[in-house]
């Protein structure tokens, strides 16, 4: 995929993953990796950003914790707030395919 394609959807993306349950950064680009397909690979130099964007927006929390092989490691989790953003970008996102899909249809 496209990286600005990408790029406006790693909001959709990151929160969409973590409505699954606390993730760290590492966890989230392999989840999104995975369930795409391996189609997605989110690098460091933007999902960080983002999620401390997100932070930042009330969007999510973290807290550090110790990891699966017992290193620290921020998790991440979702707001209520993140919540209710993840339905409208959900809902925007099915728009905008619907659209495409219609002028492509006739176009």
């Amino acid at each position: 995929m496209p990286r600005d394609t990408l790029q406006g959807s790693l909001d959709l993306l990151v929160l969409q993953t973590l409505a699954r349950g606390t993730q760290h950064g590492y966890g989230i680009t392999c989840h999104i990796l995975a369930a795409s397909d391996h189609q997605l690979r989110v690098e460091e130099g933007s999902l960080y950003p983002a999620l401390r964007r997100m932070e930042s927006a009330g969007l999510i929390k973290a807290e550090w914790k110790r990891s699966e092989n017992n290193r620290r490691a921020r998790y991440y989790r979702l707001t209520t707030k993140g919540l209710e953003r993840l339905a409208k970008e959900m809902q925007s996102w099915e728009q905008h395919i619907a659209a495409v899909a219609a002028f492509l249809k006739f176009a």
